[in-house]
């Protein structure tokens, strides 16, 4: 077993926060095995990216197969260079990429594969043993991976602390050749789209989210409006939650309910059927709490619940509780914010 490889996720040609966290776990693992810690960097500016990496060697592919880092060139890529180097582990850090690159790797080579690894604990025989929750998040199964062949991890958002900055040489840079052709891959990436300025839910440090009970906004739509409830939750996300994330550098999260509802894009949604996320801060207003949000959220390290019924679900997982109308204590909350940043 030669080194521990980590996968280094990038988004047009800069590191994905994560991915730091995922060489910052790398690292302490090394240190236990005494062996190099190898970043895995593919697509565009790899090369760059990788040369300020804390790792002891690079591999990059810059290939423009892996622009984009479409799944097929990349999977291809990693089984092969885990085939040539046997390293002891490959870690990614837990996001839609890391997962499904991580997935298609580890069956093509046949190797063990846990996901949403919260602690890792390196045995006597070689294994490494993880803790992940299950259940909707009310338990903790411990597993560990087979030995004799590299374990595949993928991390679990903000359980490790970032890779620390790299303050002497470059990285190492190996370049590698990449396996599949134009014409050996299925698909193609039509279209990129991103929203400028949003905070990344998986990156928050602080998370405000909104449920079913936006719709209770006291704000009048306008006599066009095709339809009041839709207007009005969608009125209180921009005017109401908002303000309190920029006050806070939070972002925007949301419970299935309000985007079932079409109060909010997908992309919003925490939980079981959306993203799970682990911030310092999670702010729930007008989420009553039901177990698949939770699933998405309860590990979250401070959970404020701001509800007008006292009974919700929500009450029994947060650490501090405010029974009332969201439309007058969220805006309250963001007044005071301003008050004392001397903003307003």
């Amino acid at each position: 077993m030669s080194a521990v490889f980590v996968w280094v996720e990038t988004v047009a040609g800069a590191v994905v926060p994560l991915s730091q966290e995922a060489l910052g776990a790398g690292a302490a693992l090394t240190a236990e095995l005494q062996v190099p810690l190898v970043a895995l960097v593919f697509g565009e500016n790899a090369a760059a990216v990788a040369s300020d990496l804390a790792a002891d060697e690079a591999l990059v592919c810059e290939d423009e197969t892996l622009t984009g880092l479409r799944l097929e060139p990349c999977a291809a890529l990693l089984a092969k260079l885990v085939r040539e180097r046997q390293p002891h582990a490959v870690l990614a850090p837990g996001t839609i990429r890391g997962r499904e690159l991580l997935a298609f790797s580890a069956a093509d080579v046949g190797a063990s594969l846990q996901t949403e690894a919260g602690d890792i604990v390196l045995q006597s025989d070689g294994t490494l043993q993880v803790e992940r929750p299950v259940y909707a998040g009310k338990l903790t199964l411990t597993a560990s991976g087979s030995s004799g062949s590299a374990q595949f991890l993928c991390l679990r958002a903000r359980a490790f602390p970032p890779a620390a900055p790299r303050v002497d040489a470059d990285t190492p840079v190996t370049r590698v050749e990449p396996v599949l052709g134009k014409n050996d891959i299925a698909t193609k990436i039509v279209e990129v789209t991103s929203s400028a300025g949003e905070v990344s839910l998986g990156d928050a440090a602080t998370i405000v989210s909104g449920g079913r009970g936006m719709s209770a906004n006291p704000a009048q739509p306008p006599p066009d409006a095709p339809d009041s409830a839709i207007w009005k939750a969608q009125h209180g996300f921009e005017h109401t939650l908002t303000p309190l994330a920029i006050e806070l550098g939070a972002a925007i999260g949301a419970s299935r309910a309000a985007v079932d509802a079409g109060y909010i894009d997908y992309a919003h949604q925490v939980g079981q059927t959306g993203k799970v996320v682990s911030p310092d801060l999670y702010i729930a207003c007008g989420i009553s709490g039901a177990i698949q949000h939770q699933a998405g959220m309860r590990s979250s390290k401070t959970i404020v619940a701001i509800n007008r019924d006292p009974e919700a679900p929500i009450f029994r997982l947060a650490h501090y509780g405010l029974v009332g109308d969201l439309y007058e204590i969220v805006p309250a909350l963001t007044a005071a914010l301003r008050a004392r940043s001397g903003a307003g």
